[in-house]
């Protein structure tokens, strides 16, 4: 099995600034990587300031979190990430920027180093086929917010090898995650049963059956989910959701997977939920 002792995250977003803090929180040197500067900092105070406050409710000690921060560093150029073991590309979720993203680490990663995409949708042996490394290549969708959610999706593209995919499982453990294998195909298994929820919520919003409030709430106390549809949707990112949709409906090929007109009209009017400020709701 692969040895892992240096992590690269590319991207300090949501997802990258979480698996980030979760990593080094796991005994892992971190190499965050952002080609905005802005995005990096943003991240790195992020996770400072939860690494704070976890000590204030008691969740970890202050020289816990003192040493865990000492793992963490910060870059702004993807040579900065080049003697890590595994590198995870957390990025948006579009394929041409994740194609360029492996194109260019196959080049700077050193040689024997795991390539693995925190992809939600987008095929793994596609994504794998752009390095001369797809064996070394592999998928890990971890769940949002990454320090609270248990779960990893692990996906293993045509090519992916069993050692390399043992050893993302391994890493993944120690992170205190549970690792479950999905098929590569579009959506995976998570998504591939959750988008079309959300699709189906903004089309009972989009033909009148019921308000925003109302859906959200009848789920919530009629399924037991935690959290609505519409909320969920607006956690993750309405452009998110659309994308994901996309990449059912081309790859699956079924209209049941037809992204509904509101939500492209709510990504087309910059609606994009929390992290615009708007989105089914207002933040």
């Amino acid at each position: 099995m692969h040895i892992v002792k240096k992590i690269g995250v590319i991207g300090a977003g949501q997802m990258g600034r979480g698996i980030a803090q979760v990593a080094i929180q796991s005994g892992f040197e971190t190499f965050l990587y952002d080609s905005f500067s802005e995005s990096l900092e943003k991240g790195s105070i992020f996770i400072k300031e939860q690494m704070l406050r976890g000590v204030s409710k008691g969740k970890w000690t202050e020289e816990a979190s003192k040493k865990a921060q000492e793992l963490l560093h910060l870059e702004t150029s993807l040579e900065g990430l080049s003697d890590c073991d595994l590198v995870i590309e957390a990025a948006t979720e579009r394929k041409d920027i994740k194609f360029k993203i492996f194109q260019d680490c196959d080049k700077i990663i050193k040689e024997g180093a795991i390539l693995a995409s925190n992809t939600s949708s987008i095929s793994i042996t596609e994504i794998a086929a752009q390095t001369r490394r797809p064996s070394k290549v592999a998928g890990m969708h971890f769940m949002n917010p990454v320090p609270v959610m248990k779960l990893v999706e692990g996906i293993k593209g045509l090519e992916t090898s069993e050692e390399t995919f043992e050893s993302v499982a391994s890493v993944s453990k120690t992170m205190g995650k549970i690792f479950v294998k999905a098929n590569d195909t579009p959506g995976f298994a998570v998504n591939r049963i959750l988008m079309p929820m959300i699709n189906e919520a903004v089309y009972a919003l989009y033909e009148g059956v019921a308000s925003v409030e109302d859906i959200d709430s009848a789920m919530k106390l009629g399924t037991n989910q935690p959290m609505g549809p519409l909320e969920l949707a607006d956690f993750i990112g309405l452009d998110t959701c659309l994308a994901i949709m996309g990449v059912l409906h081309d790859g699956l090929g079924d209209t049941k997977y037809r992204p509904c007109p509101l939500l492209k009209k709510y990504v087309l009017a910059g609606r994009l939920g929390k992290k615009s400020g708007r989105g089914f709701y207002e933040y």
